[in-house]
């Protein structure tokens, strides 16, 4: 069983004990992340309806902050001496799906 959830402005395909690096969080580590599936799939059967979508769960445990890569940005313009040399190291949320549960 897997599911699509939708966490910060990506989406990310998950199943229980998957550690996963979502958009930064304002939790802390320990404490659990509740998000609702865009889609889930349970062997052959794929769920996709809004309706049917509002009893599913998918919860997860804060393991702590990670960074993504260095990306360097290099700006040149060539004959006039300009050189301009940047870096960014995105932030990141470490978790750890527990699981996704069917509820009412």
């Amino acid at each position: 069983m897997y599911a699509i959830v939708r966490a910060g402005g990506r989406q990310e395909r998950v199943t229980v004990d998957d550690v996963v690096n979502v958009d930064r969080l304002p939790d802390e580590a320990g404490s659990t992340v509740t998000w609702q599936p865009l889609l889930v799939v349970d062997n052959d059967k794929i769920i996709s309806d809004a309706s049917e979508l509002g009893g599913y769960q998918v919860t997860a445990e804060v393991l702590g902050e990670a960074t993504g890569p260095k990306i360097n940005i290099m700006k040149y313009k060539n004959k006039t001496g300009y050189k301009k040399r940047m870096g960014h190291r995105q932030k990141y949320t470490q978790v750890r799906v527990t699981g996704i549960t069917a509820g009412s």
